[in-house]
């Protein structure tokens, strides 16, 4: 039979059938092999195909749908690993369920990691996600035993995945060592053909190291601080891809949870694959983080066009290397072509193969569901608690042109939020403006199902999840005017520069400036115009606030989250040195708190007050973005949007939209 994995393993998606008996040939000179790495990435808790912020199945993502990628490249090659990259526990409501709802006991198993051991995982990594809930949780889920402050011992060998997890550049203050194992050699038996062409059996060692961004350290700073610290990604490979050599490994698989940034090293290079692919010894690299799709001949991502990087073959200075996305949408494949000399085994990189598989909407494994469904039931129970009403739709789908309809009511809420908090704590700066920002998570990034949709009528917890996506917690920062315009100014990166002589079309939205680093205040106080004709940095244009112009001295404190306040997004001045308040509140159950109180959200009230516009410019041709089709009427408040296309012919189910700048 040809439905083999790595000898020894639990099978569930796989036929098993016996290898034939050793032989010496097998280790000869001439001996070929092909080994497949399956890599997932940035799952971020999406095991069912299912939205359970929209309560409605949604079969463009989700590991049920992976699965079934799983089960066919198993199919197709005889030796297969199969490797998680990491942003695995956070990032649904099931994900916040178990962390935070109805906290796992320590004898359960995490949902996603049920499923990855009934899938038969190899190994995995750790994302900066997986700290978001903090060092005991992730002790815990993992089965680990940290020798960190704050982790109970208690705690610790609790249910876990069932095969290594490995980190090499994260480190416990306490001990001096790292939190995870930083690499495991995993011993295989392979299917092998013989100099003379004959099928035999050989043994393999497989070592995997793992990365994650050194950002983590300001990200999660509430979960980290003082507890550990991190090394460089590159520093970590040069000190351990020689030792797990050492120690036999045949092949060495890096699994770094970061992208490609070709930027001055530093070891708080956030993206820093790159990097790591010139580390002498390593065969393969699994990367993630930026949810995107490589190898992509197609893409424009300034990361996958950077020098040494192969974004057809899917090779970074030679290395094969693959990223399968986000969500369970896409299946990474390196197909490793293997040629013993003898002493080792040699990787054929001109015979390599590397490819993102991509999901079938219609091909789903039924038994994953059947793994968490008293999980999923929770959740779906938990979500539908309502909490107050609303007589107006809020979506994001024209955040980016104006619409606040899905912002305004977390800006208020963040803000009413930093000012009773610094009247009743922080008497000093009570004399200060309190601003708010927040973004619109969902912009349509993954497809047309990926906006905020909150409909009139009642408001549940699961709408204020799509309201706010991430468990961050709020900060307020200390920033003058002109920090104030800085922080504006990064936003507005958000658009390309037009040209208002060009006749053709011409794309408004910046793709690669991703929709969550777009901040935007939405207060009548606060008025300024972006002017998109102008380079990024000179676009913010009659900041006003109160109706007068904003004096660079002058002073605000500003709601935002945690990762903003520390530095994430490379927002100028902020780096976590401003910050006044670091709450022990996250931002949704601060918004959670501010509709439950407010109860009725209006439209008048909670969803119109608009910051900014353009500055009106007349251009030749049309400036165009892209949106869910068929939701014109919802941009009925901004004047100039209309239609052009229903299908963008990108494949995602965008549509293309015209903005006059000149209404």
């Amino acid at each position: 039979m040809k439905n083999l994995r790595l000898l020894g393993l639990p099978l569930l998606l796989a036929g098993c059938a016996a290898l034939p008996p050793a032989s010496p040939l097998a280790t000869r000179p001439g001996t070929t092999a092909t080994l497949a790495l399956l890599e997932t990435t940035d799952l971020h808790g999406n095991v069912a195909s299912y939205d359970y912020y929209k309560l409605s199945p949604d079969p463009t993502l989700g590991l049920e749908r992976t699965a079934a990628l799983i089960r066919a490249a198993r199919a197709q090659y005889a030796n297969t690993l199969l490797l998680d990259n990491g942003d695995t526990i956070q990032g649904t409501a099931l994900s916040d369920y178990q962390a935070v709802v109805a906290p796992l006991p320590c004898s359960e198993t995490l949902g996603i990691y049920k499923v990855f051991n009934a899938l038969g995982y190899d190994g995995g990594g750790i994302g900066n996600h997986d700290f978001n809930y903090g060092l005991a949780y992730l002790n815990q889920v993992t089965g680990s035993r940290f020798d960190v402050e704050g982790v109970d011992p208690e705690r610790s060998g609790c249910a876990g995945p069932r095969f290594p997890l490995v980190l090499a550049n994260v480190i416990s203050v306490k001990s001096g060592k790292p939190l995870f194992r930083p690499y495991a050699i995993l011993e295989r038996k392979i299917a092998v053909t013989g100099p003379d062409g004959k099928p035999a059996q050989a043994g393999i060692k497989v070592g995997i190291i793992g990365f994650t961004p050194p950002a983590i350290l300001t990200w999660d700073k509430r979960h980290l601080e003082g507890k550990v610290t991190t090394i460089g990604v590159r520093e970590a490979a040069e000190r351990y891809v020689p030792e797990m050599r050492a120690q036999g490994a045949d092949l060495v698989v890096a699994i770094s949870h970061g992208g490609l940034d070709d930027s001055p090293y530093t070891p708080a290079l956030e993206n820093g694959s790159w990097q790591i692919a010139r580390v002498p010894g390593v065969d393969a690299l699994l990367i993630g983080h930026s949810h995107q799709v490589f190898p992509n001949a197609a893409s424009k991502a300034a990361q996958f066009n950077l020098p040494g990087v192969d974004k057809v073959r899917g090779t970074v200075h030679g290395v094969p290397t693959v990223m399968a996305g986000l969500w369970g949408k896409q299946l990474g494949v390196i197909a490793l072509q293997l040629k013993h000399d003898g002493g080792k085994w040699i990787v054929d990189r001109e015979r390599t193969t590397v490819e993102a598989r991509s999901i079938d909407a219609g091909a789903a494994d039924t038994t994953v569901p059947q793994l968490i469904a008293a999980e999923h039931a929770a959740t779906i129970t938990y979500v539908r608690t309502p909490i107050g009403s609303t007589d107006f739709r809020m979506s994001t789908y024209f955040a980016d042109v104006g619409d606040v309809s899905a912002i305004q009511v977390v800006n208020q809420a963040q803000a009413d939020y930093l000012g009773a908090y610094v009247k009743a704590n922080l008497p000093q700066y009570a004399a200060l403006p309190v601003l708010s920002v927040a973004s619109p998570f969902k912009t349509g990034s993954s497809g047309a199902t990926d906006f905020t949709d909150v409909a009139p009528g009642s408001i549940a917890l699961n709408n204020a999840a799509d309201l706010y996506l991430y468990p961050n917690s709020l900060s307020g920062v200390k920033v003058d005017g002109a920090g104030l315009k800085a922080w504006l100014e990064k936003a507005a990166g958000r658009f390309n520069t037009i040209d208002p002589r060009r006749q053709d079309e011409q794309e408004l939205v910046n793709a690669s400036f991703a929709g969550f680093n777009f901040d935007m205040p939405t207060d009548a106080r606060l008025r300024y115009e972006i002017d998109v004709t102008q380079p990024v940095g000179r676009r913010i244009v009659n900041l006003r606030f109160e109706g007068k112009p904003v004096p660079s001295t002058q002073a605000f404190l500003v709601a935002t989250n945690n990762y903003r306040a520390a530095g994430g997004g490379g927002f100028p001045g902020l780096d976590g040195g401003n910050i006044v308040v670091a709450a022990p509140d996250n931002n949704r159950d601060v918004l959670i708190a501010y509709i439950k109180r407010h109860k009725e959200l209006r439209r008048a009230v909670n969803g119109s007050a608009r910051s900014w516009h353009f500055a009106p410019v007349r251009t030749a041709g049309p400036v165009v973005f892209h949106s869910a089709p068929g939701k014109a009427a919802l941009a009925a408040g901004l004047a100039g949007v209309r239609e052009l296309r229903a299908d963008d012919g990108a494949g995602r189910g965008l549509a293309v939209y015209a903005i006059d700048l000149a209404p």
